[in-house]
């Protein structure tokens, strides 16, 4: 008993002396408060008064770079957000715009056809602005069944160069035979030009209504083949000829004269006055006509020399086999006297030539003195440019053609 009880006195008195001591008694609530608004006091002190390598500015300016940043941050925001709108509705903008076509066609019918009417109008308009106006003069001489055909003037044609300007002229004939064939002289660089040239169809008035008159008007290129500006073309049964007829009327677009199917051939002509020697250079032509079952032809050059309708003399240049675009260049030369120069003639005549048989001509050109067009402007530049080669090329008409416009009386 007594061992027991010693025991238990000696674990109380252990136990006394692990028992912490009790500690110090809790600061006061006022105490606290003042020592929170001292630091807080301090901080801001201390933020105010930094150095100069830390941070120096005032806090109104630290609220201003909040702000700032605030509001780039907003706009930031909102541009991802329309940028996302307009994704989402980009379908259906373009759903609308293609189911509302259909509703656009129906229901705007009316309008659209009118605003073709106007369009279709307002094209017009430019176009013949564009191709410009050409007085001219119908007469028939009951007499003599003569239509009698007047190219005045030109105005506002369509400049086809590149310096802005045109070298214009006007073919006339008449369909559908075509054998009749007119041309004014070429006006250089003038987009208004002057003719006053006069042309005579010998037709009988029976036959007369049938047929329709083209005016055409060209402009000239030396190297090339010419553009067509625009024409008129006036049924003859649409005329009343009992009186003269004079008026303006606007040119039209119109395609070439095929014409041109028969081929083009370059010619360089050079006239010394002092020697009295005219050289005719046959250079080339290019896309004949095909006279051969082969679908080429085999093409010489005659040259003939006229004077007054009395022939001088011949030449002839080498045949070129198989070929649609021969190149020749051969040159002949014949003694004119500088007194006769002015009246003479040349006529270049592009054959086929065949073995067996005739040689078929593929087309003719008539150069000089009563020519008209690119003939008459081609000698006219030689005379113009002494003992300097003038190069032109020249479309060939048919033979026949020539040879009618030979008889005729030269104006």
């Amino acid at each position: 008993m007594r061992l027991a009880s010693v025991q238990a006195r000696a674990r109380r008195a252990a136990e006394e002396r692990e028992e912490p001591p009790p500690g110090p008694a809790p600061p006061s609530t006022h105490h606290s408060d003042h020592q929170f608004k001292n630091m807080k006091s301090k901080f801001f002190n201390e933020l105010t008064h930094m150095p100069n390598h830390k941070l120096k500015m005032p806090m109104w300016a630290i609220g201003a770079i909040v702000v700032v940043v605030l509001a780039l941050v907003a706009c930031l925001g909102f541009c991802i957000w329309k940028k996302c709108i307009n994704k989402g509705k980009k379908p259906k903008k373009v759903r609308e715009r293609k189911g509302g076509r259909g509703r656009r066609k129906k229901e705007g019918a009316g309008e659209g056809e009118e605003g073709k009417e106007g369009e279709g109008k307002e094209g017009e308009e430019e176009e013949k602005e564009n191709f410009g106006k050409l007085e001219f003069t119908l007469d028939y001489n009951f007499t003599d069944n003569q239509l009698i055909v007047g190219i005045l003037q030109a105005e506002n044609l369509a400049a086809m160069d590149m310096g802005g300007t045109s070298d214009p002229y006007v073919k006339v004939y008449m369909l559908p035979d075509k054998k009749k064939k007119f041309e004014t002289k070429v006006q250089r660089k003038n987009l208004c030009p002057v003719f006053n040239e006069t042309f005579i169809f010998k037709i009988p008035y029976q036959e007369l209504g049938g047929q329709t008159l083209v005016l055409q008007v060209f402009d000239f290129d030396r190297f090339g083949k010419h553009d067509v500006i625009g024409q008129i073309s006036i049924p003859m049964n649409s005329v009343d000829l009992a009186q003269p007829l004079h008026e303006w009327r606007d040119l039209v677009g119109g395609e070439k004269e095929e014409v041109e199917k028969l081929g083009d051939i370059c010619i360089s002509l050079r006239y010394v006055p002092t020697a009295g020697k005219l050289t005719i250079n046959i250079m080339e032509a290019k896309h004949l006509k095909a006279m051969d079952c082969g679908g080429l032809s085999d093409p010489f050059v005659k040259v003939v020399l006229q004077h007054q309708g009395k022939r001088l003399k011949k030449k002839k240049t080498t045949v070129k086999q198989n070929t649609l675009n021969p190149y020749f260049n051969e040159s002949f030369s014949f003694e004119i006297p500088f007194g006769q120069i002015q009246k003479v003639q040349v006529l270049i005549t592009v054959y086929d030539y065949d073995k067996l048989g005739s040689n078929d001509a593929i087309g003719k050109v008539w150069i000089g003195f009563g020519a008209s067009g690119v003939g008459l402007r081609h000698w006219s530049d030689m005379l113009a440019n002494p003992r300097r080669p003038v190069a032109q090329w020249h479309a060939l008409c048919p033979e026949e053609e020539v040879d009618e416009a030979l008889k005729k009386p030269l104006r």
